[in-house]
């Protein structure tokens, strides 16, 4: 028994029942949020986030189903709110509402819904939950704006419901402000009704035992994850370690230096010769950096502890002020992630070096997202030259490459590591826009060739229903300097965004496809684990079979394998 069991006594089973119970709230809050979102994001690939809070703003639970991104950043949501509104501030019946960068999840596209839960005349917890909507408003395409100004809708911290009430002002300035203000409130709404869900349920388990049980097990829980999480990083060597990773960046390449300092008391992570910020949407809010940087150390030190505000406290981040990784007002973030999306692997390599943890490859990380639209005032000009438009539209679609491999087993395909959503199917897309899929296949031989080999990416043909013109605005990494394989992994292939005539267009940026042509998007693999030499020609014959790499590319990558075939056979 743990001393924390042996000091609670008899109550650690009470506490247990009431953790149970909170991990099937949280659950139960993030799934009425999926099957009442109207955007595709929500309802098809799961980016949202979902959590229970203490009276105090601490997160005590969260859904598995959301990102890292939105819940380890939305875990200083609450406290948030406490900093603009007292608790004497605060009714039965209010609910507040944000998509502050800086307060919230890194862009003005995730919105951030918190609701207060009271039992026996007093404020007692708070529920919170965050969806990435398709249209905020603003420039609409990525790499436009300059300013935060310029990206979107900015909601401070306001009360959309007072006491029972909807505030229709907040709701007014929504509707007038946004493209497609039906699907916009559509989410919105369903936030409301899934948090509010969750405090039916949370009251039903209070009084079943009781306030001053659940205040009691909230502080049980933090103090449990914080001190697991302390006894195991207090097992790894102390001391400091540095990995430094080179990304495409903008213009000109980045390079993403950490250094990770162990010691009894956790682990501090310190991101060192940070570029400047941008003129593009790539910077990244303080509260995004944290949140990934925590999740590269969770990953490998305590994957098991519960993900709440005690273990997270076992972890600081720091990075200069004005830089790239802590952007400040109002610096331009809408697309913050194919940055903060990086981090994990940056950080998970400066294990790299302790012999008692196991770090897998490098992965493509970072989302590709396909973000398309079409209509008047929707595809720009270029150099002067108009193209018949079509129906209006805006369309998001996400997307992943390759993860990298590990010391066990192949990396996992279009798996989008370490955002966690999933792939949006082709005829969900298809149906909201005019457009059409012409192919969504592996990109075969994409993986980093090794003893096991890095996922694949995807390729991915679209065009117009209507032969128009329609834009695309990527924010792609990964295209320049591909994932590093790991001790001995080749690395995997970089991306690539052309048109199918093979005109190449920007990783970054916006362009037109025009009618007649197809958008081609080839997303990046995964690198490879070990010498390929290793590779047991078994999983090279059924990779073969399997269409994952050519006869051609095993020949090349694998040069023993038809030895070790011809020997096995």
């Amino acid at each position: 028994m743990s001393k924390d069991a042996s000091r609670h006594g008899k109550d650690i089973v009470r506490y247990q029942i009431i953790w149970n119970r909170l991990i099937s709230i949280a659950e139960q809050h993030a799934h009425a949020l999926v099957r009442c979102a109207f955007g595709a994001p929500t309802r098809e690939a799961g980016d949202l986030s979902a959590g229970i809070y203490d009276a105090k703003g601490n997160m005590l639970s969260q859904a598995v189903t959301g990102t890292p991104g939105h819940v380890n950043s939305m875990a200083k949501s609450v406290s948030h709110v406490l900093d603009v509104f007292n608790p004497s501030q605060i009714e039965d019946g209010d609910a507040f509402i944000f998509n502050d960068p800086w307060k919230g999840t890194g862009h003005l596209n995730d919105i951030v819904l918190v609701t207060p839960v009271f039992a026996q005349q007093q404020l007692v917890a708070f529920f919170a939950c965050t969806l990435h909507v398709v249209d905020i408003g603003g420039s609409s395409v990525f790499g436009r704006a300059t300013q935060v100004y310029e990206e979107g809708l900015f909601l401070p911290i306001l009360k959309i419901r007072r006491a029972g009430k909807i505030n229709d002002d907040v709701i007014a300035i929504i509707q007038h402000n946004v493209r497609d203000s039906g699907q916009t409130l559509g989410d919105i709404f369903a936030e409301i009704s899934s948090n509010d869900l969750g405090t039916r349920l949370l009251i039903k388990l209070i009084e079943k035992y009781g306030v001053q049980a659940f205040k009691d097990a909230g502080n049980y829980i933090l103090e449990t994850s914080r001190n697991a999480s302390l006894e195991l990083i207090r097992a790894l060597p102390p001391g400091d370690y540095v990995n430094t990773m080179t990304v495409d960046g903008f213009g000109t390449p980045f390079t993403l230096k950490a250094k990770i300092t162990i010691h009894e008391n956790g682990i501090d992570v310190a991101y060192l010769d940070v570029p400047n910020c941008v003129g593009i949407g790539i910077n990244v809010p303080m509260s995004y950096t944290e949140a990934y940087t925590a999740y590269g150390i969770k990953l490998l030190v305590n994957p098991d502890v519960p993900n709440n505000a005690g273990s997270l406290s076992v972890v600081t981040v720091s990075a200069p002020d004005g830089s790239l990784l802590n952007a400040h007002h109002p610096a331009p973030v809408a697309g913050r992630g194919s940055i903060g999306q990086l981090l994990p692997d940056v950080v998970i390599g400066c294990f790299s070096s302790i012999a008692e943890i196991s770090v897998p490859a490098e992965s493509s990380s970072s989302l590709w997202n396909i973000v398309l639209s079409g209509g008047a005032g929707l595809v720009p000009d270029v150099a002067g030259k108009t193209y018949p438009l079509g129906t209006k539209f805006n369309l998001i679609s996400l997307n992943a490459g390759g993860m990298g491999a590990q010391n066990n087993q192949d990396g996992m395909s279009a798996t989008a590591f370490p955002s966690g959503i999933r792939n949006v199917s082709v005829e969900i897309l298809e149906s909201t826009a005019p457009i059409v899929f012409t192919k969504k296949d592996l990109a075969v031989n994409s993986g980093g060739a090794g003893r096991f080999r890095g996922g694949l990416g995807q390729i991915v043909e679209i065009e117009s229903r209507e032969n128009t013109a329609f834009a695309t605005s990527p924010n792609y990494d990964r295209t320049l300097y591909p994932a590093r394989g790991r001790n001995g992994g080749e690395t995997g292939k970089k991306g690539r965004v052309s048109l199918a005539s093979g005109t190449p267009l920007p990783s970054r940026g916006s362009s037109v496809v025009p009618p007649g042509e197809r958008l081609v998007i080839e997303m990046a693999g995964g690198g490879g684990y070990g010498p390929a030499y290793e590779r047991d020609s078994a999983l090279i014959a059924r990779d073969i079979h399997y269409g994952y790499i050519t006869e051609a590319h095993a020949d090349e990558h694998y040069p023993l394998w038809r030895t070790k075939n011809e020997q096995a056979g």
